[in-house]
């Protein structure tokens, strides 16, 4: 992060961090550098350090730099989804032969990437509750190279104490990796607690409006951003211009936007606690999920993302999801608009019969900004 931004709040700095303005006409939004490639004065003779966009563009560099300010890191990097962020970071730290220690509640996809992919690379993976810091301890062997922590996790919503885990990945000599998609940069500072890499779906609450799709990795030292920096261009999935611009509008706005996710997913879990068919709520901001005390000291407040478990299994959550209409049922999360999803059938279908299966009564809410009463009536609504 710029000094120029180091000093300043975190909504000052998701507008300005990244954004000058423009300096041909003072545009006071970057421009989208819709380009491929940039007219060198002689050869090597490169404006701003921009030759050919898969290694350089000047709309990604924006993002990028907000990316970095707003965590607090050396380093950001922009990528054409979540996943693309994620093998250029396994395959930049990781050789055949190496382990890995992933959560036992985590990202379908992220599980998929390294059971299917990783895996068969010859990197090899245990798991397990990132929550109980002595089953971290126990999973790491001699040849753990990281620990890869979701927090909150997805979508039993369990929450991980980074500065523990970062503490037992300092002394086993390993590195912490913290997708932070769920809490989103505004709640939750990863790597001011110790983490080494913050990875992000910019699909999410980053972007905010369900209309991009892309990806991030933000470090805390400048010479591993510099590592991943290389293998971002080596292996070329990178945010084009028109996303990263998409996605710098939304950041704009995080800091309100979360603010309203955090405050109608309270009301909806209040509801949902006293619903005679709701069996169990999981959230962080309950008194009694085992993970508040810490979510309390890690994060602003607790978020947007709401499961629970229904009466009557697999069938009746499934009904719950195809009753309810304000909530559109949809994949993905973050967004303005409220969704409702079956893990089990839906995003986390790649876990079934996996130490990361997911119960089949499950519900997953991504609260959006909308009225909260007009929200609680849906959910009553599609409860019944």
């Amino acid at each position: 992060m710029s000094d120029q931004h180091s000093h300043q709040s975190f909504e000052t700095r998701a507008i300005h961090a990244g954004n000058t303005a423009d300096p041909l006409t003072g545009a006071v939004v970057p421009p989208i550098y819709q380009v491929s490639t940039y007219k060198q004065d002689g050869v090597g003779g490169l404006r701003g350090g921009y030759e050919y966009s898969r290694s350089a563009n000047p709309t990604r560099t924006a993002l990028e730099e907000n990316l970095a300010a707003l965590e607090g890191g050396s380093r950001g990097l922009a990528f054409a989804s979540g996943l693309a962020a994620e093998d250029c970071l396994l395959r930049t730290l990781l050789v055949p032969g190496d382990h890995v220690v992933i959560p036992n509640d985590a990202y379908g996809g992220t599980f998929r990437l390294f059971a299917k992919v990783v895996e068969r690379w010859g990197v090899d993976f245990s798991v397990a509750n990132t929550s109980d810091i002595a089953s971290v301890r126990d999973a790491i062997n001699d040849r753990t190279k990281l620990i890869w922590v979701e927090t909150p996790s997805n979508p039993l919503l369990g929450i991980t104490d980074i500065e523990a885990v970062a503490g037992v990945a300092r002394q086993a000599g390993v590195k912490l990796v913290v997708d932070n998609t769920f809490a989103s940069p505004y709640l939750q500072q990863p790597l001011a607690l110790g983490a080494d890499v913050v990875v992000h779906s910019l699909t999410k609450y980053m972007g905010g409006h369900s209309d991009v799709v892309g990806g991030a990795l933000v470090t805390a030292d400048a010479a591993l951003g510099e590592e991943l920096a290389y293998h971002q261009n080596a292996m070329g999935a990178v945010a084009g211009p028109f996303d990263s611009w998409i996605v710098l509008r939304g950041i704009k706005t995080l800091a309100v936007r979360m603010d309203r996710h955090s405050e109608n997913a309270g009301k909806i879990v209040e509801m949902l606690t006293q619903h005679p068919k709701v069996t169990q709520v999981l959230y962080p901001g309950l008194p009694e999920h085992p993970g508040h005390e810490v979510a309390a000291k890690q994060m602003r407040s607790f978020g947007g993302m709401v499961s629970f478990r229904v009466e009557g299994g697999e069938e009746a959550a499934v009904e719950v999801c195809n009753r309810a209409k304000l909530f559109t049922l949809g994949e993905s999360l973050g967004g303005v608009e409220s969704l409702i999803e079956h893990p089990g059938r839906m995003t986390h279908a790649s876990v079934a019969g996996s130490a990361l299966e997911v119960p089949a009564d499950l519900v997953r809410l991504s609260v959006g900004i909308e009225n909260v009463d007009d929200l609680l009536a849906d959910l009553r609504e599609a409860l019944g």
